[in-house]
């Protein structure tokens, strides 16, 4: 689609599936298939590497009957199970295209009764993207949860994210944040790092066993570096508001394969026809030259870009 507006959408053909959109102002490029989704299969500079994941035996292929694990940007609800989470995304979406970006939005899922759309708006100029992610009940019933954004990562990085403000004892007495574990959390893990002010994550494609953990920060972000270029992603989140696992606002996970970035909204009942969303910003960032992961190398490197308004 050709427009006055620097943001240009156009139908392509991308690892095998012939029904994808590149959404690019120039600067940026995402691209978002329409075969299967609603997923973001691809965030980069133009001619660059892609930050996501990509899985290049199961790029083209759609209809399978369970879950595929397909990388890039999706959308699930949380809290986690089998029967309702890990439903597949295997069918194709209605995509409409907009001035700035388009929405993506999947068929009612049979198990859930939900319906995911994703709605990706991209700035006039630089790297700035806005994605909201929308989950309507189709069902006849309430049903608790929340939206879940999971990001995930191209093998290689280290990822970070930020505590909220530290402070020191016995002028803050309380707590400030949850820090949340799974049973296969491992804190001896070697991928693990903690400073005063973040949690650091490296993927190793040689130790297979998974890692996660979880936290809240009301100004939520968490940023990805490979090779030399920094994915980020930010989220805002309220303290008086109720969130799954424990509290998180944001969770990290990694294997032998990927990493994922994962933001989360609210936990709410949501009627029969309401619609939930969950807002997030990214952007993308050259030249980002980080060899300690210590506070003061992040706070000069990475937390300036954390902190950076991207308009979209």
């Amino acid at each position: 689609m050709d427009s006055a507006n620097a943001v240009r959408v156009e139908r392509v053909e991308y690892g095998g599936w012939p029904d994808c959109y590149r959404i690019s102002n120039g600067s940026v490029e995402l691209i978002v298939t329409s075969d299967v989704g609603p997923r973001i299969l691809r965030y980069g500079f133009p001619g660059g590497q892609n930050l996501f994941k990509e899985y290049p035996e199961q790029l083209g292929k759609s209809g399978e009957s369970t879950f595929q694990a397909r990388g890039g940007h999706r959308l699930w609800k949380a809290p986690e199970d089998l029967a309702t989470t890990w439903i597949a995304d295997n069918e194709p979406v209605v995509v409409r295209v907009n001035e700035d970006g388009l929405t993506a939005l999947s068929p009612v899922e049979g198990a859930s009764g939900l319906q995911k759309e994703i709605e990706i708006n991209m700035a006039q100029s630089g790297s700035g993207v806005r994605i909201v992610h929308r989950i309507r009940n189709c069902s006849k019933a309430e049903i608790v949860f929340a939206p879940w954004a999971l990001t995930v990562m191209s093998a290689g990085g280290v990822a970070i994210a930020a505590f909220p403000p530290r402070g020191a004892h016995p002028v803050n007495l309380d707590p400030t944040n949850p820090l949340v574990m799974w049973a296969y959390t491992d804190l001896s893990d070697p991928r693990w790092r903690f400073t005063q002010k973040y949690l650091v994550l490296r993927q190793d494609a040689t130790r297979p066993s998974p890692q996660k953990l979880g936290l809240f920060n009301e100004h939520t972000w968490a940023a990805y570096l490979l090779n030399g270029e920094m994915f980020i992603k930010r989220s805002r989140s309220v303290s008086s508001e109720t969130y799954a696992d424990f509290g998180c606002s944001l969770e990290m996970f990694t294997n032998d394969e990927f990493l994922e970035l994962e933001t989360l909204g609210p936990l709410r009942p949501v009627a029969p026809g309401e619609i939930v969303e969950h807002v997030e910003h990214w952007s993308l960032h050259r030249d980002v030259n980080l060899s300690q992961f210590q506070d003061d190398s992040i706070d000069r490197a990475v937390l300036p870009l954390a902190e950076l308004e991207q308009p979209c």
